[in-house]
């Protein structure tokens, strides 16, 4: 089979698309004939070799941890899949992922794909779906009448974050440059602040109730962003590399967050998509042997929007 793998830590230029062994999967798992997987910026950082302590992979390595594919084989003792299912999941961070014709996975990450999507865009809602939810539903606490800034709202996580906020009934502010000011409005975004031109500190005139950062800002401009936060409010944050500032003195508290797997909240996603309750957004669909001038995009900085990676057919 056809797979993306590094042979050693480096930039994106140490990607191979080349001819690997078919997985074969143990007791637990199920084989998936990959459909699509999804960019995240994690898969930069494990490449690039950034990660290595919280995550360290078995080179070589295929990268990929969010899914959508069919069950092609069955591992023993797996129930409740069969094959010819069509499936998403949030792999095992340290495994070998998606990027590949086939993958294994454990059966208690996978769930039943959404109906009203094409399979291959429900890649794009696993991990970043999560991420969402947990920041904002299970940490901010985000309830109807608050008022959520959503720093770096343009990227995957944030149009989510976006919808979520609005459908708990929140006035959300969410930053972005001028290209994805049309997006964020449509996902619900009640105002939008370009942060290319704009000082989002001033711009936002008004304290929030809940900020949630998800840009990889500096502390200094992370800690000014948190002088807009009302006392009793608090700050989410999901860049590792700038840990969210509590003010104790008013009483802001701070929360890191990141993403835990969690298949039955997944499962919650996907009926909220099939509902039409939230929306999967596919900024670009790659073939996979042009993988890595996505990450080449992400090393640059210059990345934008939710990429998925269509496997091979045929």
């Amino acid at each position: 089979m056809k797979a993306v793998r590094f042979h050693a830590y480096g930039g994106p230029e140490v990607l191979r698309y080349e001819d690997v062994e078919q997985p074969v999967p143990g007791a637990g798992q199920v084989r998936l004939r990959v459909a699509a997987s999804a960019f995240n910026l994690v898969d930069d950082g494990i490449r690039g070799g950034y990660l290595q302590e919280p995550f360290p992979v078995a080179l070589p390595h295929v990268p990929g941890i969010e899914v959508s594919g069919t069950v092609d084989a069955v591992g023993e003792g797996v129930d409740g899949l069969r094959v010819g299912d069509d499936v998403i999941g949030f792999l095992p961070m340290v495994a070998d992922g998606a990027a590949a014709e086939y993958v294994v996975a454990p059966a208690e990450v996978l769930v039943a794909a959404p109906r009203t999507v094409p399979l291959t865009d429900a890649a794009a809602l696993p991990m970043v779906g999560l991420t969402a939810w947990q920041a904002l539903v299970d940490d901010a606490k985000v309830v109807a009448g608050q008022r959520v800034l959503i720093n770096g709202a343009s990227g995957a996580v944030g149009g989510y974050a976006v919808q979520l906020a609005k459908n708990a009934g929140a006035h959300v502010i969410a930053t972005g440059g001028p290209r994805s000011s049309e997006r964020l409005r449509a996902q619900g975004a009640d105002e939008v602040v370009d942060h290319i031109t704009t000082d989002v500190v001033a711009a936002v005139e008004e304290p929030v109730d809940v900020l949630l950062n998800l840009a990889p800002v500096t502390p200094e401009q992370l800690a000014a962003l948190v002088t807009r936060v009302r006392d009793g409010g608090v700050v989410v944050n999901t860049v590792p590399r700038t840990p969210a500032p509590a003010d104790e003195a008013r009483g802001v508290r701070a929360v890191d967050v990141f993403v835990r797997n969690d298949a039955e909240l997944l499962a919650r996603l996907v009926g909220m998509v099939d509902r039409g309750e939230l929306r999967v957004d596919v900024d670009r669909r790659v073939a996979l042997a042009d993988l890595a001038s996505i990450h080449a995009e992400a090393t640059a900085g210059t990345l934008r929007g939710k990429v998925v990676v269509l496997a091979p057919t045929g």
